[in-house]
């Protein structure tokens, strides 16, 4: 039997790295300092360099990054954001962990991201209630930024990007993250840039919301134990930090490995009944490399007969979950969303992946037969 390909390998990024990493840990562990010390400061100072901004700030999750940068941004309870229900839910559950509500814009039928030219209608009928814009880097590729912030410019909001899936993206050759008042970011361990536990990151150019957004972090402290506004507790510790330190020496060259993939798929999958995005991918970093099929449940199915893992991002787009289908959080329709979650595949993609598992990978998709209706 041959081997299995898994759909993405947390511990093949681990394994790449074991000596550095290891020994990162164990001078953390030796220097007695777990919490919010010169390691965490270091890594926000690399990151947000590596991004190209002026500041970075460390902090326990994703989806807490993108709640604080709301809430360092003044945004909170009768609010709207708007974002794309194209995407995981942290980020509606930030959204209203802040104490807003999301508002879901259509996304473009191509790439799945949020479409620029659907934003202006939600500003038409919830006017003066939307406080920011969210727009979501899914896959590894960005929203067209130029014509986000235009859109944000003119009507007086601020942008915050959820770069969960853009550690090293481009749009017109800045880096995701770049763009908006504060770029969100997930260490979660399959991201292309990935913690071995749970991370997250905020940067800006812009120090005051840096120092709101610092004080949040951790109970409103300007002096320690003195509360000078509600803050919360979210600490991206020393562990953490070092491995990420450790890792984002080679993320250029890990996402230039995952492009080399995404060739591989984009020159060999042929099947007719098979989407695959061929046109320009400058920017993209391929944190997943998705397909479209109208039988997906039915590949999905022969790929796991040949041993080779896949996934779906995401099975039911936010406003499509109990918990978020309010009517007021999804005002227009929504098609191109409904139809990518009926279609999308996210096939095998990480740095270490082979380039002969991604043929097979091609072999295999190109093999299907598309059952009949």
């Amino acid at each position: 039997m041959r081997r299995p390909i898994p759909q993405c390998s947390p511990l093949a990024a681990y394994q790449a790295q074991a000596a550095d990493i290891d020994a990162a840990i164990r001078d953390t562990l030796e220097a007695g300092r777990y919490v919010l010390g010169p390691r965490v400061a270091g890594f926000e100072a690399s990151f947000a360099r590596w991004i190209g901004v002026a500041h970075g700030l460390g902090v326990a999750n994703g989806t807490d990054a993108l709640e604080l940068a709301l809430r360092a941004l003044g945004v909170g309870a009768g609010d709207f954001v708007v974002t794309s229900s194209m995407s995981a839910v942290a980020t509606a559950v930030a959204i209203r962990k802040a104490g807003a509500s999301p508002l879901f814009a259509d996304i473009d039928p191509e790439h799945g991201l949020v479409d620029p030219a659907g934003i202006d209608a939600l500003f038409a009928s919830h006017g003066q209630r939307i406080r920011a814009l969210v727009p979501v880097h899914l896959y590894g590729r960005c929203v067209d930024m130029d014509a986000i912030m235009a859109t944000a410019r003119r009507h007086g909001v601020p942008v915050v990007e959820d770069c969960a899936q853009a550690h090293g993206a481009q749009w017109s050759g800045r880096a995701a993250g770049s763009f908006g008042a504060f770029g969100s970011f997930s260490f979660y361990p399959t991201k292309n840039l990935g913690a071995i536990g749970d991370g997250g990151a905020l940067v800006t150019d812009d120090a005051e919301l840096r120092e709101r957004a610092r004080l949040l972090r951790e109970y409103g402290w300007k002096t320690r134990y003195i509360s000078d506004i509600e803050g919360g507790n979210s600490r991206l510790d020393e562990l953490q930090a070092a491995v990420l330190q450790v890792k984002l020496a080679r993320l250029h060259e890990d996402n230039a490995a995952r492009h080399r993939i995404a060739q591989v798929y984009r020159e060999g999958l042929r099947h007719a009944e098979i989407q695959v995005f061929r046109g320009d991918d400058t920017g993209h970093v391929y944190h997943q490399f998705v397909v479209l099929s109208e039988a997906r449940d039915a590949l999905q199915a022969h790929l796991a007969s040949h041993e080779i893992g896949s996934l779906v991002h995401y099975p039911a787009a936010i406003h499509m979950q109990p918990a978020y289908a309010s009517a007021d959080y999804a005002p227009v329709p929504l098609p191109n969303t409904e139809r990518w979650t009926s279609r999308v595949l996210s096939l095998p993609m990480y740095p270490q992946l082979p380039l002969d598992d991604a043929r097979r990978v091609v072999e295999t998709v190109n093999a299907w037969r598309m059952p009949r209706r």
